[in-house]
């Protein structure tokens, strides 16, 4: 999408993306290497009765349907940051997540106006509408014509 195609009050949906054992135990190992996120026996005796994914792994996930379904072919460039996170359920083994990205703000820069500013909040849900993943993120746009991105596949 392009920058001029968000409007404050918009929702972006994009998934279902189904979360396998062997994706939460390989992501873990190479970046999260926590038992519970890594050893499904042990994880099972844990607090949460049984193996997690890292909520960097979610946050990954969530990553990917946003490029995929708003931001592949736009003049998105970086982020500045985020203003919030939070993981209030864990993800598990067999889970359908989906996105639900609601456009908060939409403006360009006062001081350089090449520059365009997008704040949304992404969340991850899982059966029932659980939220897995809340976040508040802030996106840079260019504006001024900068080309180089590729487009994803």
């Amino acid at each position: 999408m392009k920058f001029a195609q968000f409007h404050a009050g918009q929702v972006i949906e994009a998934g279902p993306y189904l979360v396998s054992e062997d994706e939460i135990v390989a992501y873990a190992r190479q970046w999260d290497p926590q038992w519970f996120h890594t050893d499904p026996r042990a994880a099972a005796g844990g607090r949460f009765g049984g193996l997690v994914a890292s909520g960097w792994h979610t946050c990954a996930i969530a990553m990917r349907l946003v490029a995929l379904a708003a931001l592949h072919d736009s003049e998105n460039f970086a982020s500045p940051g985020l203003a919030h996170l939070r993981w209030p359920q864990p993800v598990r083994p067999g889970d359908e997540l989906r996105l639900r990205a609601t456009v908060l703000e939409v403006r360009r820069s006062a001081s350089r106006p090449t520059l365009g500013l997008l704040r949304w909040r992404w969340q991850l849900l899982k059966a029932g509408d659980v939220e897995v993943l809340d976040l508040e993120a802030t996106s840079l746009f260019d504006l001024g014509g900068a080309s180089g991105h590729a487009t994803l596949t």
